[in-house]
């Protein structure tokens, strides 16, 4: 076909400008995420913005009072080839914070991380720019006083109890989206210290995009939907991600966590959560070390397979708001430990040659391990969510006695986005006096007046010195507990844009991630790849990150390149030696199944006074059974929790089959699509269909009694995994062991190794 005229003129555009052909794609296919296909390499010759894509229009230029200008629509769009100030001063650079030196803080100079910063912190009202979509619950924090020789903070001292809220969140959908998208989960917990509230604000993957916070506008534009149609939603899964990971290649160690399982955590309460930052502790002899935060889950890291989270995105798009919820009511409350991995206070800051303030790098914890220092329960659900979960604020500069700050410069920024963004999202000043922000300590701050003020203030004197209060507030010492502020030296440096040398290694431990994980781990993360890069629509975005791949492992490259149809090409860059860290897989040990749901399939012929004992002894073992039927009510004497019309396998961690149910009345495809084809069947289709779904996610399945005869029927009697006994407790028994695993990957056998 024929290119039309309006396409035929857009490439035209490109190829003047950037020198480069069309994208391999036909021009007229339909969803182009831009006017113009993009060339292979990073363009570098200065054009005009291209023109809006054909489908596209604008409002009239028209006056504040409604009359027209005669100006084309696009004089309301950006002009001119070059980057600019909000004034319209050009830039020579974007990616790097103004410092003392490169290594030094960030200097409040710095007009043009300010105005980019701040303007992007009020881009959204009035939910979260980042982390809208979130559930919170209230909690419990003890010390164990395990830090006492590293930090004098009061909270983590022996036996002590520190009232704690914690916020899980994802970080690129809206608050609407769905719970199980791939994406990177916040972890965010506020201690209400008597020393001062402390925020510790974490991610559940230990590395960032980017190194500095003057490129956070940039990675949230590009992971957010596409401005123009508002798709995708809450995923990386498309063009803009993919065109600034591969053109940006130190985000590529946050990708590849992302591509993993690590991505689409199973629970919020089988997630891992990372400070990410390196931060400084002082101890009461006024010595310093630093730490780097790890929270660790009682239950084990776990996760969902692809397809439960695309599942659970139409079936249950609040699965992990409701497992959170659901399991503290059951009273399997949630569990962490917190540790911290410690290194010396050195001038270099680094430690076995990692740059400690390169927010894209890990420590390997065979290198440092971790050592617990308290204990995290969460006990309470919110009583209003609004209230709690979204006005709750938090901020990194929340820190009390014995923990402060380094010149990473990704934290550095961090500093100053937090307090802005509640500017405009909680609309003034005093967001920490809603009642979920309010510090558990006596404030004194001179702080007055703005908009909604809930103090009412004595005095005639917010100010220091003062006679006029009788010198009130007075300044505390360390006799105090006041403040430590580290005085730590900033070396004499020029004025500079730029990152040392270390942060330039934005491969070896992309490729110590990739070595550390199991075969099965692997598999997972190739599909991930495979699948999101097959919905960029630009060959060369594609061709770009199967680059960055190459750069990372020959045969992951190799493997994407397969399911991608492209050719796989050579490293550009060698290939990093490196120690694999089994720390970082999610494979190889046992758990306890606390808060577990296991789905016990009955009907009337079974024996129920065997699954009565199955109950009992799931209950003990801190699990929650869900008898699973034709219908509502009860079958004899024990009451239903699911129907075969309602459930579903994704809801359940094991199947027990305790009968062979005969179709039900509703057993109809024109009533249930779950009822499959109308062919004969002897079990309800849709008790083969949550078997067979089962057996797909590498769940653990038991069946006694008649229930052995599904397991035929469904085809999966005798692989891995499946097992059967001659009572309910004894199938309960085998089962309950494989869930210790989380997962029966033996099923499925990886091709990689």
């Amino acid at each position: 076909m024929e290119s039309s005229k309006p396409v035929q003129a857009v490439k035209n555009v490109v190829e003047n400008a950037a020198g480069k052909v069309a994208d391999a794609l036909a021009p007229d296919a339909p969803g182009a995420p831009g006017s113009a296909p993009p060339s292979l390499e990073e363009p570098t010759t200065p054009h005009d913005p291209l023109p809006p894509k054909k489908e596209q229009g604008a409002p009239e230029t028209r006056t504040p009072t409604g009359a027209k200008t005669g100006a084309p629509t696009t004089a309301n769009g950006q002009q001119g080839a070059y980057l600019t100030t909000a004034n319209g001063a050009r830039l020579r650079d974007t990616d790097h914070s103004l410092k003392a030196g490169p290594r030094g803080p960030i200097l409040l100079q710095d007009h043009h991380f300010r105005e980019k910063i701040t303007h992007f912190d009020h881009e959204r009202i009035p939910e979260r720019v980042v982390h809208a979509r979130g559930a919170g619950a209230h909690g419990v924090f003890t010390g164990y006083g395990t830090a006492e020789g590293v930090t004098r903070a009061g909270f983590l001292a022996k036996g002590k109890e520190t009232p704690v809220f914690v916020r899980f969140s994802t970080v690129l959908g809206s608050r609407g989206s769905a719970d199980t998208v791939r994406d990177t989960r916040g972890f965010a917990t506020k201690f209400y210290t008597d020393e001062g509230t402390f925020d510790l604000v974490a991610n559940n993957i230990p590395v960032f995009f980017i190194q500095d916070a003057i490129k956070f506008p940039d990675v949230i534009h590009a992971g957010k939907p596409h401005p123009d149609r508002e798709i995708p939603q809450a995923q990386s899964a498309h063009d803009t991600f993919w065109d600034f990971v591969s053109l940006h290649t130190e985000a590529q160690h946050h990708t590849i966590w992302n591509m993993s399982d690590r991505g689409i955590p199973r629970s919020y309460r089988t997630m891992e959560g990372f400070g990410v930052h390196t931060f400084r502790l002082v101890n009461a002899a006024g010595e310093t070390a630093l730490v780097k935060f790890h929270w660790k889950p009682k239950l084990g890291v776990h996760s969902l397979t692809w397809e439960e989270a695309q599942m659970l995105g139409g079936l249950d798009p609040d699965f992990h708001r409701r497992d959170l919820y659901d399991a503290i009511e059951a009273g399997a409350y949630p569990e962490w430990e917190l540790g911290i991995q410690v290194f010396p206070d050195t001038p270099e800051e680094t430690f076995a040659g990692i740059d400690l303030l390169d927010p894209t790098k890990i420590v390997p914890e065979e290198l440092a391990p971790v050592q617990p220092i308290g204990r995290l329960v969460l006990n309470r659900t919110p009583t209003n969510f609004f209230a709690e979960v979204e006005q709750v604020a938090f901020h990194v500069g929340h820190l009390p006695p014995g923990i402060d700050v380094t010149n990473d410069p990704l934290m550095q920024g961090r500093l100053f986005s937090y307090v802005d963004t509640q500017l405009t999202r909680l609309g003034g000043p005093n967001f920490t006096q809603i009642p979920i922000n309010r510090p558990h300590a006596p404030v004194n701050d001179m702080l007055r007046d703005g908009f909604h003020q809930h103090a009412v203030h004595a005095g005639v004197a917010p100010y220091r010195p003062n006679s006029l209060d009788g010198g009130n507030p007075f300044p505390a010492g360390d006799a105090e507990h006041a403040f430590v502020d580290v005085p730590v030296t900033v070396t004499e440096a020029p004025k500079i844009r730029a990152n040392p040398a270390s942060f330039e290694d934005h491969y070896s431990q992309t490729r110590l991630f990739w070595l550390s994980m199991s075969p099965v781990e692997k598999e997972h993360i190739i599909r991930a790849y495979t699948f999101e890069l097959a919905k960029c629509y630009h060959q060369a975005i594609r061709e770009r990150q199967l680059q960055c791949l190459a750069n990372i492992d020959p045969l992951l490259c190799a493997e994407v390149a397969t399911g991608l149809g492209l050719p796989a090409p050579e490293p550009t860059v060698p290939l990093a030696e490196v120690t694999p860290s089994p720390a970082l897989s999610q494979v190889g040990r046992e758990w306890p199944g606390d808060g577990r749901m296991v789905g016990i399939v009955v009907d009337a012929n079974s024996d129920l006074d065997g699954v009565g004992e199955v109950q009992r002894a799931v209950f003990s073992a801190g699990m929650v059974p869900l008898l699973i039927a034709a219908h509502g009510g009860t079958v004899g004497h024990l009451p239903v929790q699911r129907t075969f019309a309602t459930a579903r396998s994704v809801e359940f961690d094991a199947i027990l089959l305790a009968g062979a149910p005969a179709p039900a009345p509703d057993a109809l495809p024109a009533r249930d699509a779950k009822a499959g084809a109308a062919d004969p069947v002897t079990v309800d289709p849709r008790v083969l269909l949550l078997v067979e779904e089962c057996w797909r996610h590498a769940k653990a399945i038991g069946a006694w009694g008649a229930g052995v005869d599904v397991l035929r029927q469904t085809g999966v009697a005798g692989s891995p995994g499946v097992v059967t006994a001659d009572s309910g407790p004894e199938t309960l028994d085998a089962v309950h062991r494989l869930m210790a695993l989380h997962r029966v990957w033996e099923r499925f056998p990886a091709t990689v190794a």
